[in-house]
């Protein structure tokens, strides 16, 4: 069966719209329920904390739940028996809760929110119940504990609220997404349009063909193939040769400088994902997600130009930073793919040292550098040291790899080289264009590199960096 490529790109924009969505909104509506549940029980705890350390008055007992009543709380004490003491009854009421449960409230462990079809009078109500214990504050011993129950009726009813105000923006947002879906289609068949005619011509022999080409996406990218072609049909076989040349050495620059951040990023996103970051570390974690997200960012815009570094026409933004903090990210960022290698990072940097410099591209070095340095060297360490030189800051990375002869010294510089071919498709170092592009950015900064090897001892890369003596002064 046919299906025009329009009809094709509107129902895929589609399907993919919607699946987002439904995803979205069931990942939405369970944090919501549990986000609803966690607070009812932080608040019942609250209240039951707060009641314990009024020493349970009775007076205070019943001004709380007089107030409390309008939220439908409920509260309830018993004591070291297992009775209900508040409020007070004609007849005996237990808890029910289980052996294990009434043990746990003994050692002065509370019991989280639990769910009861019935409250403690045998009525038939579904509730939230938590439980804290309280002890007598001259012995210590236990004396019984509080409960404090809620109503589910009032969590799912505002969950109801949300489930309802999400279906209505997800109604809004097919609407939408069908529109766009249309728009979206129809824009893309146009410019296919385009890139037709434009070969019908080409085909009838007309070679003096050229295609707009804004450098926004593939379409734009087959439009300067396109070019190419019709280039290279006018003028020679070499000139396709060339022009394949540049567009390789297009995509090897731009994919060695976008994978770090893009690394970094998915490999703490998995870690978030899977509770492998310690809480205390996620805030840093998150941070420094925004900062290799903001990095990435710019350096796309600045890698369809790449020729601009070469020539000493890019703009870097120097400016005096924590040279500590950057190496400590960059350390944390990278010591996953070392210890890949059997590998250890040590980072030897006071804390008051700053650098002047861009800050993506002394990162871009800093990690360059460290990612040959992870490459060629296998079950060892990499030092990071960083100190003040004379009106300088300098920053040294010492690997206990395999090492290099002084003729192998003199070719790092050079785009695609290779010290040991044998490694040239690992994973950290594909196409040789980490150290070439550190030697262009380094010359910008006005900075020195400097390179002592020995083979089977390890490297030494020696980056000085001038002060601002403005500041300075």
């Amino acid at each position: 069966m046919r299906l025009n490529y329009f009809y094709q790109q509107m129902l895929a924009f589609f399907a993919v719209v919607t699946i987002v969505l439904i995803i979205l909104g069931f990942s939405f509506l369970q944090f919501a329920r549990n986000t609803a549940y966690q607070n009812t029980e932080t608040q019942l705890f609250g209240y039951a904390e707060a009641l314990i350390d009024e020493d349970l008055q009775m007076e205070k007992l019943e001004n709380g739940q007089v107030i409390l009543k309008n939220q439908g709380v409920s509260i309830f004490v018993f004591d070291s028996t297992d009775s209900m003491i508040y409020p007070s009854t004609t007849e005996k009421y237990i808890s029910g809760i289980s052996d294990q449960d009434f043990k746990k409230l003994k050692n002065g462990e509370p019991i989280s929110l639990t769910q009861r079809n019935t409250d403690f009078f045998g009525n038939q109500i579904n509730t939230a119940i938590v439980y804290q214990p309280f002890f007598t504050q001259s012995t210590g011993e236990f004396y019984g504990f509080i409960a404090v129950s809620a109503p589910i009726s009032t969590i799912e009813a505002n969950l109801k609220d949300i489930r309802n105000n999400l279906f209505s923006a997800f109604i809004f947002s097919i609407v939408g997404a069908t529109i766009a879906s249309y728009l979206f289609a129809k824009f893309q068949v146009k410019r296919i349009n385009r890139i037709r005619s434009a070969t019908h011509r080409v085909s009838k022999g007309d070679f003096n063909v050229h295609l707009e080409n804004k450098e926004m996406d593939e379409f734009d990218d087959l439009a300067a193939d396109f070019n190419s072609m019709v280039d290279s049909l006018k003028n020679s076989q070499e000139e396709i040769e060339r022009q394949e040349n540049r567009r390789r050495q297009f995509m090897a620059d731009a994919a060695h400088e976008m994978r770090t951040p893009l690394t970094t990023i998915n490999g703490l996103l998995e870690g978030l994902e899977h509770d492998m970051i310690p809480e205390n570390q996620k805030q840093r974690s998150i941070q420094l997600m925004q900062n290799e997200t903001r990095r990435l960012i710019r350096l796309v815009n600045e890698n369809l130009d790449y020729e601009k570094i070469r020539s000493n026409q890019i703009t870097l933004q120097k400016q005096t930073f924590d040279a500590h903090e950057a190496l400590e990210m960059i350390v944390e960022q990278l010591k996953g793919k070392a210890r890949d290698s059997g590998n250890e990072l040590i980072l030897d940097c006071p804390t008051e040292l700053v650098v002047y410099a861009d800050y993506d591209r002394f990162s871009q070095i800093i990690v360059n550098i460290i990612q040959n340095a992870i490459q060629f060297t296998t079950n060892g360490e990499i030092s990071i040291i960083g100190y003040y030189g004379e009106n300088e800051s300098i920053i040294k990375i010492k690997d206990s790899g395999i090492g290099m002869t002084a003729e192998e010294i003199k070719n790092i510089w050079e785009r695609y080289y290779k010290a040991d071919i044998s490694r040239k498709n690992t994973k950290y170092g594909e196409s040789g264009l980490g150290l070439a592009i550190v030697q262009q950015l380094v010359n910008l900064h006005g900075a020195s590199v400097e390179v002592e090897s020995l083979p089977g001892e390890g490297t030494t890369f020696t980056l000085s960096f001038p002060l601002d003596l403005n500041e300075i002064g």
